[in-house]
């Protein structure tokens, strides 16, 4: 995820954690095309802003049936990831509402990224790791995923100004719901920190230094990034090592934070702490890399089969 974490394309293999410099598993995402176009994007945005929340929701199913059918390789990983998490063959009527769940949480960005809180019902447990980090002065790194809704963090820090946030994201893919994410409120660029770039871990230094919340997510691969393999509904994955290899860099807590879609207008954000301090032993660096990804890999299992629609990894994702 940062330059350190990029190092050469050596492989180093110690027990069960495998730290390697591939970049394949970084275009099974990154090659996908983006099949959302800016005006899709401003006319669901106008419907949502103009005539309501329900009447943007409608379009939702039938938006959701064109991907079903348009999409084959997300329909195709969907089937999988749904067949792994309910341990029997889902059908068609799931994969529909697994991408409906998804819909969803685009069209509420609409709503969060404008501060507009009151169209949702949010509940948040874990609230005071942050608020005793803000009392003790400290910033902290906060580990999500692409389970969920990522949004109503940045909302949260953003528009309610609940805690300073920097997020650490890969701008590069997905470029037209960025820029239309950028457009509903331009404060949202200005919180994110390019990773790969020679100042990258300077920012992220100077940020935590400040005592504000860093983000990053930890299910995707980026690049030529260094990778672990990791148990995850039951089948090796690949995790990228970034997250652990920049918490041990900084030495700063790292608390998990998860913002599910419960239906309708309900979320349900958690924060738990992850880990105090990540320090990792030099000659023993992949197999420690590995715990810790695998800790977070079990944590991330644990809150999809809470949430099983909410997962939004859709590309092959188990080796």
């Amino acid at each position: 995820m940062t330059a350190e974490t990029r190092q050469g394309t050596s492989h180093c293999r110690r027990g069960n954690g495998t730290l390697s410099g591939e970049a394949l598993h970084a275009h099974r995402w990154t090659a996908l095309p983006e099949r959302g176009t800016t005006f899709s994007l401003r006319v669901i945005a106008w419907i949502a802003l103009h005539i309501g929340r329900a009447a943007a929701r409608a379009l939702l199913y039938p938006i959701a049936l064109y991907f079903v059918i348009g999409a084959r390789v997300a329909r195709r990983v969907s089937y999988e990831y749904l067949k792994r998490i309910r341990k029997r063959p889902p059908h068609w009527r799931h994969v529909l509402q697994h991408f409906h769940c998804f819909s969803a949480t685009i069209l509420d960005r609409v709503y969060l990224l404008r501060g507009e809180f009151e169209h949702f019902h949010v509940t948040i447990q874990g609230r005071e790791l942050l608020q005793q980090r803000s009392e003790d002065g400290g910033g902290c790194i906060l580990l999500g995923s692409h389970l969920g809704s990522f949004e109503v963090l940045r909302a949260l820090g953003v528009t309610q100004e609940e805690f300073p946030l920097k997020v650490l994201m890969d701008t590069a893919h997905n470029q037209n719901l960025t820029r239309f994410l950028d457009g509903l409120n331009p404060k949202i660029a200005n919180t994110v920190i390019v990773p790969d770039r020679p100042d990258t871990l300077l920012r992220v230094k100077e940020w935590l230094d400040a005592g504000s919340v860093v983000g990053i997510l930890g299910d995707r691969v980026s690049g030529a990034e260094k990778t672990t393999q990791c148990q995850f509904l039951g089948a090796r994955a690949t995790f990228p090592a970034g997250p652990i290899l920049l918490a041990a860099t900084m030495q700063c807590p790292v608390i998990l934070f998860f913002g599910l879609y419960r239906g309708g207008n309900r979320y349900e954000i958690y924060f738990e702490l992850f880990a105090q301090r990540i320090i990792l032993n030099r000659e023993q660096r992949a197999t420690e890399v590995h715990h810790w990804m695998q800790r977070y890999a079990a944590r991330l299992e644990y809150y999809a089969r809470l949430a099983p629609y909410n997962w939004f990894n859709f590309y092959p994702f188990w080796d």
